[in-house]
């Protein structure tokens, strides 16, 4: 199972489903995403706790009039179809109300943070 795809569609989930917070898995990398996404608030907060004596991440849900701001999520780099973007190829995606992150060599970066440090990388995921 991909765990990063897992995470993301447990947010849209718990977002249709009107939760105030998910708990998901812990990983380092899980960390550093949803700290990129309560950078850009599309999470409203993350804690990090123990469950049944392994370590989890809760992450809050953020709605906007009523409805979650996370209404859909795409995986695009997958196990079996990695997929790269050189800096040059990074581009604004319907106006910019599209998140898309990436796995650079400077960490876990949206398409904004990347194209302002110049770095390409893995494409994770989008995020509207």
């Amino acid at each position: 199972m991909d765990q990063i795809a897992n995470m993301v569609n447990m947010i849209k989930n718990a977002g249709r489903a009107e939760h105030e917070s998910v708990t998901v898995s812990f990983s380092k990398i899980k960390q550093a995403i949803a700290d990129c996404l309560l950078k850009e608030g599309y999470i409203s907060s993350v804690s990090k706790k123990t469950k049944k004596g392994f370590p989890v991440l809760e992450l809050g849900i953020v709605y906007v009039d009523g409805t979650p701001k996370v209404t859909g999520a795409e995986r695009v780099s997958k196990s079996s179809c990695r997929v790269y973007k050189g800096v040059k190829d990074i581009r604004y995606n319907k106006g910019g109300s599209v998140l898309t992150v990436y796995s650079t060599p400077k960490g876990i970066l949206t398409d904004k943070e990347a194209r302002k440090e110049m770095v390409g990388g893995e494409v994770l995921f989008k995020m509207w």
